[in-house]
């Protein structure tokens, strides 16, 4: 990465994060002193991290984080851009400059993402993984069951000393690309029926429920919807009446697509907030085993 994309990209990170998340201790009743501390950001004074923490916690910088995607740039050959967001913590997506285009079928294309993870409390780690993009329904897809596709990096204070061991870490991750590559060819080459994997997935309604059943029929002509318009713009044709035979890769990307970015959720999420939620959606976990499995 030169320094003129290296500056650009330490720049958006900072940009993205004008704040700091600082250990304060929690008192009780009438003042009481506590052995207990809370993280609170620096801006909003909101609380952070969903618990408390002891005395020996250091919450982390936004320069530990720079750290981190510097230590993935020279792991990956550089990188062109990131996408952040912030939930409990840092989240950040990076586009490798020297992406490795996939072409699974004709037109449906994929490219690797690494998605940096770097909570505040609880488990006192960072996790990087290895991703794809998919040009055509604008996924960005973190598969679970992919060997060496994730690594944890304990939380440590000033990561920026240890960048010898941060690029080794991340330097592991390089090989994971390729075995994601294999496993979406898997998944391409075996075939599901659509109505029995979305059956698989979701289960049936509560037909005592006119809202139950309402909600399951509106869902599953969304992504039934998603999944032919799909089809047609790679010119797969129609699936046979009444069968829904299509590849278990385009079964998992009409359910994670779905969950990504059509399905109802509070508030206002943002786009990198939407991808946050699909990561961890039970429809999405359930989705992926099907598609591996069968």
């Amino acid at each position: 990465m030169s320094l003129s994309v290296e500056s650009d990209i330490q720049a958006s990170i900072r940009a993205a994060y004008p704040f700091s998340v600082d250990k304060f201790r929690l008192a009780g009743p009438d003042g009481l002193t506590t052995p207990w501390y809370g993280l609170f950001r620096s801006d909003t004074c909101e609380a952070i991290g969903g618990g408390s923490v002891t005395d020996r916690y250091t919450p982390h910088e936004t320069d530990d984080v720079i750290a981190l995607t510097d230590a993935a740039s020279e792991a990956f050959g550089g990188v062109a851009e990131v996408k952040c967001g912030f939930d409990d913590g840092h989240f950040l997506i990076a586009q490798p400059s020297k992406a490795q285009r996939m072409e699974v079928f004709n037109g449906d294309t994929v490219w690797p993402r690494l998605v940096i993870s770097a909570p505040y409390g609880g488990s006192g780690s960072f996790r990087a993984s290895v991703s794809y993009y998919r040009d055509l329904c604008q996924n960005l897809a973190m598969m679970r069951q992919v060997a060496g596709a994730s690594v944890v990096i304990r939380h440590t204070n000033s990561l920026r000393r240890k960048m010898d061991e941060l690029i080794r870490t991340f330097q592991g991750l390089t090989g994971a690309w390729n075995n994601m590559q294999r496993v979406i060819q898997m998944m391409e080459n075996r075939q599901v029926n659509m109505v029995e994997f979305l059956r698989a997935v979701y289960g049936e309604p509560d037909r005592a429920s006119a809202r139950s059943v309402n909600h399951h029929r509106n869902r599953t002509e969304a992504i039934f919807r998603r999944l032919y318009s799909e089809r047609v713009r790679v010119g797969r044709g129609d699936p046979v009446p009444g069968e829904w035979q299509v590849s278990a890769w385009e079964a998992y990307n009409a359910v994670q697509g779905y969950v990504q970015h059509d399905s109802n959720r509070r508030g206002r999420p943002s786009q990198i907030d939407r991808i946050i939620l699909a990561a961890s959606d039970p429809a999405v976990l359930r989705a992926e085993s099907l598609a591996l499995s069968v």
